[in-house]
């Protein structure tokens, strides 16, 4: 059994994270400032003899003893990290810090989550590992896209001056259960306006492409980073390479509603990436990582949680995303 801390736990891949660290018998520690996850994620966890939650921002420092720090703690839709781009910034640039001082004193394995935007709108297809990208440092996205570069950066000088073990996982678009039917993602926008009965909002003409990826897929590939040997740093691509044109999803959305009230087009957003597919050839040779889930039962299972669950209210800013955590969350001794 290892003590693991999960930041961002209370989110949609972070929940998923702290499900399948549980399940392999580890403790585990949820960090959350229940800025964007919710209370609902984990749900099923209260009363679990090895989870500990703790409501804390990781942008402000935190004591705790654990064998492995797991950072999820950003926003991750570009409705919610652009709501308070500053506080984004801080997130990612002031919580990586704090995480890498924290596993550094613990002597613990850290792994941080990046992220696809980090290659910005690429000029090379697919995107591998070794491509810089292509980011815009003063658009509305670059809150996120240059705090997640920073906090790489910092990743790897820990690592090379303080002998950390820390790895650097970058995570392309991921969807399933637990998503926030507003957080304004493709999958989330199309499945909740699917069953509503609405018509599905298509950015642009839909010729932009992404590439989806089932979360347990993802999941799958944070657990072998986690266990790789110390030498294994990344960054690594996470992500299913099958590429696939926004219109189409919404196609295959309305398919399996059963029809619908069709597409409804809106301006392209600025900065939105016209390609992305990652290039996953160093995670299959290294960590084994192949996804098996296929797109069309990805969305089959998503829509089945979106159908099951209770509805929800669009927020109107990051600090109103999730519920706030209960009172009696106890804090770490300092």
């Amino acid at each position: 059994m290892a003590r693991i801390l999960v930041t961002g736990g209370a989110g949609f891949l972070g929940s998923h994270l702290c499900d399948r660290l549980l399940e392999r018998g580890d403790e585990v520690v949820c960090v959350d400032d229940f800025s964007t996850g919710r209370m609902a994620n984990l749900a099923h966890l209260e009363g679990h003899p090895g989870f500990r939650l703790i409501r804390h921002d990781i942008a402000e420092p935190i004591a705790l003893e654990c064998d492995a720090v797991l950072n999820f703690g950003c926003p991750a839709s570009p409705k919610a990290y652009q709501s308070d781009p500053v506080r984004t910034t801080t997130t990612c640039v002031n919580g990586t810090l704090n995480m890498l001082r924290l596993a550094d004193a613990c002597g613990a394995r850290l792994i941080q989550a990046s992220t696809s935007e980090v290659y910005g709108n690429p000029g090379v297809h697919p995107q591998p590992e070794g491509y810089h990208g292509a980011v815009s440092c003063t658009g509305p996205r670059a809150c996120y896209d240059e705090g997640k570069r920073c906090a790489e950066s910092l990743v790897f000088d820990f690592r090379r001056h303080h002998g950390l073990d820390a790895k650097v996982v970058r995570i392309f678009n991921t969807y399933g259960p637990r998503m926030h039917p507003h957080d304004g993602r493709v999958v989330s926008n199309f499945v909740r306006q699917a069953l509503e009965g609405n018509a599905l909002t298509v950015y642009g003409d839909g010729s932009q492409t992404r590439s989806f990826c089932y979360v347990d897929d993802l999941v799958d590939g944070v657990m072998a980073v986690l266990d790789a040997p110390a030498g294994f740093a990344g960054p690594v691509n996470l992500g299913n390479p099958a590429e696939i044109s926004i219109l189409e999803v919404a196609r295959r959305v309305i398919a399996l509603a059963g029809g619908g009230a069709g597409i409804r087009h809106a301006p392209l957003p600025i900065d939105d990436p016209v390609r992305r597919r990652p290039d996953i050839a160093l995670a299959r040779e290294a960590l084994g990582f192949a996804p098996r889930v296929d797109l069309e039962e990805g969305l089959r299972r998503t829509m089945g949680a979106f159908a099951g669950a209770p509805p929800e209210a669009a927020p109107t800013g990051m600090h109103r995303w999730g519920r706030q955590g209960p009172d009696l969350v106890p804090q770490p001794p300092h």
